[in-house]
């Protein structure tokens, strides 16, 4: 019998080896397909007097709590925003930092104005979009969902972690155990994501439907738990 994992892959896998001392490892996992990319966008309620990140990075260097930021602590994103701000030379320490239990709640903060900048999870901006302005994403190339949102490189010469991976995956012990099973599923995966009804149903949800197979998804997934085991301490 197989077990499929269809979940967020990573930070969670990642995060409860580092963080929760978890009685598994990181390579005891095997993507079949990662779809969903998410990266880190810095952005502002679009009627908000911030246009662009140069402007927050100025205003936070002339005085670090002259702008509120929010952000989910022990996430990809508050590791972005930590590791900007020290690039810029701001002290995070000194930020006038909001914390929320989640992204959907930050993300409402920040439309709302509630907070000057937040840093979030950007697919899930997609329905707020008219209501939000990005300022940076934390990507090495442009993103589809988001083609206009300046990337941080633009800006500042920064690392940062990437952020949610959503997709497929099964135990590195049934690719090993069972070739033949781990054969079938990835067949009947990649059949299934490049179904043009599928693909019509998810894109009206604005879900990702990419088909990267299980070596791509997999050396992602890897690299990112990398990036995130190298920065775990400000995921604490």
């Amino acid at each position: 019998m197989a077990t499929i994992l269809c979940t967020s892959a990573a930070p969670y896998i990642p995060l409860t080896v580092l963080l929760q001392n978890a009685p598994y490892k990181v390579e005891d996992f095997t993507m079949i397909n990662l779809p969903s990319r998410d990266y880190t966008l810095a952005a502002t309620s679009s009627g908000g007097p911030v246009k662009t990140f140069a402007e927050v990075i100025e205003k936070l260097k002339k005085d670090p709590s002259s702008l509120s930021i929010g952000v989910q602590p022990a996430s990809a994103d508050y590791a972005n925003m930590v590791l900007a701000f020290q690039a810029a030379g701001i002290d995070p320490s000194k930020l006038r930092i909001v914390t929320y239990d989640g992204g959907g709640p930050a993300r409402n903060a920040t439309a709302g104005a509630q907070v000057d900048v937040g840093f979030v999870g950007g697919e899930g901006f997609l329905p707020l979009k008219s209501k939000i302005r990005p300022l940076a994403i934390f990507a090495a190339e442009k993103v589809d969902w988001f083609p206009d949102a300046p990337l941080i490189g633009a800006t500042l010469k920064t690392d940062f972690v990437e952020g949610s991976q959503r997709g497929w995956a099964v135990s590195t012990k049934l690719t090993k155990e069972q070739p033949e099973i781990f054969k079938i599923l990835v067949a009947a995966t990649e059949k299934a994501s490049k179904n043009p009804k599928a693909i019509e149903t998810l894109k009206l949800q604005e879900l990702a439907t990419t088909w990267y197979g299980p070596e791509a998804s997999n050396k992602a997934y890897l690299d990112n738990a990398a990036k995130m085991a190298k920065y775990v301490d400000l995921l604490k």
